[in-house]
């Protein structure tokens, strides 16, 4: 975490204000340790706002709430597959429907 602290030195050092927005990526299939892993990061760096990535495949999509919840983080984007059109903005009536009516999100196949 000191190399994340150091990080962000150095932009500011480069560009006055920076880093401008810190977004931390994390793993939808590991469940609450990702609420557990954003804790961390964010005691480093301030953290703006979240990517949850493997949400197509996985019925832990609830991390997202908990982390939104506990943080006060939002969630930008999730990755929804492998594809460059599978990271998308992070859409929360979408996100609900999808959670309660299918368990997972599904990437358009």
């Amino acid at each position: 975490m000191e190399e994340l602290k150091k990080m962000g030195r150095v932009a500011n050092n480069h560009v006055e204000g920076a880093p401008h927005q810190t977004l931390l990526v994390l793993d939808g299939t590991t469940g609450q340790n990702a609420v557990s892993q954003a804790k961390l990061f964010g005691q480093a760096v301030p953290v703006n706002g979240i990517v949850v990535t493997k949400l197509d495949g996985t019925a832990k999509g609830g991390v997202v709430i908990s982390i939104k919840e506990e943080l006060g983080v939002p969630v930008r984007w999730i990755g929804v597959g492998e594809g460059m059109d599978d990271l998308r903005p992070f859409n929360a009536k979408e996100f609900a429907n999808a959670l309660f009516n299918k368990g997972m999100i599904q990437g358009d196949k």
